[in-house]
């Protein structure tokens, strides 16, 4: 694998690309669209490779790297391509007729020369979707994927430059050395994926040279049952987003707020539509996940053996294998292991509560989560979250699905991150708004009073502002 160490420093790989961005290659939209079409067949001919990759470093099935990964990849890549004329086109301003004639506009302008760091979670993804807004936008970028998935980031290193313009993009690969190097750089913008620890010190490596963040996070996104809501279904779709990748995605529901007398119904229908998912069980079903290293795997059944909740559907684990299936717990209280820190890992708690109220109040004494998932039909309860609640975003009676909204923006809020994404929201990110005017000659007569001395008149004129109405309250 090659590694900062064994190619160019890396300030030559970020100068070689700076220069490129300031030649001007990137800015026709023609250029743009053709880069994002190549991504797109990139991600689409080389997928039994990536299919294999993800297979060797995670377990991930098939389907799942199709549908979640490689999917989500061409049909943005795509979709961006069409759409980015439109996104890049300069906007001028509805003003004031006294105004018009100085042509207010806002010019988009690629930020310039940006650093995409991405998790092992979702590699496929998580690498891309933010290097779609970049090239959509016309940055050249540096891709550092997660070392936690080597056979997948060694793969990148290869296809990418059969595909993609090796002076608009490079892969560079390692581990703490090479992102520490990277992070002693300036950039015209940094796109982090992953947990608050490292994020903090991305943020801090960032702020030396004042360079703008997107933060995607996580967090424990909660889910709020209301006990009228079918117990079923919820149990049915809160499972299935459980299950994607083996709960390792940030946007998997947490941990689970129930009316106390309605928490065995949740737990019967979590064996019922277990059982119906692998009947042979997870543990060697093609159909889930690994966990993607001894570690974590250490970490996940670390929690599960310090719990004080009573666990109702047990997953068996092979640690030889990274191997944990689905494992339910009831009962499980404020202060408990399960609560401790974002799970990221297939593993349930089941909290109980007396009340809407309760349910909220225990959401809104931890940090605000990336997603807020609520089931129920009742408008007012919908209304009564969106009101009292904060989080990236607030999903209703389903799990992961949002995700599949190209015109929703994936956010967080707090510790969960800030800044969007998802195409034109991570176009929008990787672009400069560029305020503009251009004042004729012939606006010099109007101009004039503002030249000193100033004249009562003008003085007036230039005030006026101050004495403006203000309109009486209603309240």
């Amino acid at each position: 694998m090659t590694t900062i160490s064994a190619i160019p420093k890396a300030s030559a790989i970020r100068d070689a690309l700076r220069a490129t961005f300031r030649s001007g290659l990137t800015r026709p939209l023609a250029w743009r669209q053709h880069q994002l079409y190549q991504l797109a067949r990139m991600a689409q001919n080389e997928r039994e490779l990536i299919c294999h990759a993800l297979k060797k470093d995670l377990g991930k099935p098939r389907t799942e790297v199709l549908m979640a990964e490689v999917g989500h990849v061409v049909e943005r890549a795509v979709k961006s391509a069409e759409q980015v004329p439109e996104w890049a086109k300069t906007e001028y301003l509805d003003v004031p007729d006294w105004q018009k004639s100085w042509k207010p506009a806002i010019y988009k302008a690629p930020r310039g020369t940006v650093l995409i760091i991405s998790p092992w979670n979702y590699p496929m993804m998580l690498s891309f979707q933010p290097l779609i807004g970049a090239i959509a936008a016309g940055c050249t970028a540096v891709l550092k994927p997660s070392e936690l998935v080597p056979t997948f980031s060694q793969l990148l290193e290869e296809i990418v430059p059969k595909y993609l313009d090796p002076n608009m993009c490079r892969v560079v690969n390692g581990a703490v050395p090479e992102i520490t190097k990277l992070l002693e750089l300036q950039w015209d913008h940094i796109f982090y994926t992953g947990n608050g620890k490292v994020a903090r010190i991305v943020a801090s490596a960032a702020a030396k040279h004042l360079t703008p963040m997107t933060l995607e996070l996580g967090g424990k996104s909660p889910v709020i049952i209301d006990a009228a809501y079918d117990i079923d279904l919820a149990a049915k779709r809160i499972l299935w987003g459980k299950c994607n990748n083996a709960g390792q995605i940030c946007v998997a529901p947490d941990y689970i707020l129930v009316q106390r007398d309605k928490q065995d119904d949740l737990v019967k229908a979590f064996r019922k539509h277990y059982n119906a998912f692998f009947p042979e069980g997870a543990l060697d079903s093609p159909l889930f996940g690994s966990i993607v290293s001894d570690l974590h795997h250490k970490r996940l059944t670390s929690l599960l053996s310090r719990t004080k909740g009573e666990v109702v559907l047990r997953g068996r684990t092979d640690a030889s294998r990274k191997r944990l299936e689905p494992t339910i717990v009831k009962d499980v209280a404020d202060g408990d292991s399960l609560l401790e820190e974002e799970i990221f890992g297939p593993i349930l708690p089941i909290v109980p509560v007396d009340s809407l109220n309760q349910a909220i109040n225990f959401v809104n004494a931890r940090p605000h989560p990336l997603v807020l998932y609520a089931f129920s039909d009742s408008e007012s309860t919908k209304q009564q979250l969106v009101s009292e609640t904060q989080s990236g975003g607030i999903v209703f009676n389903d799990t992961l699905q949002q995700l599949a909204v190209n015109e929703l923006p994936l956010t967080g809020v707090g510790e969960s991150g800030y800044g969007y994404q998802f195409m034109k929201y991570t176009y929008d990110t990787f672009t400069q708004l560029r305020g503009s005017i251009d004042m004729p000659k012939e606006a010099e007569a109007h101009l004039a009073m503002r030249y000193p001395p100033h004249s009562e008149e003008a003085v007036r004129a230039l005030t006026a502002a101050v004495y403006t109405p203000i309109p009486l309250s209603r309240l």
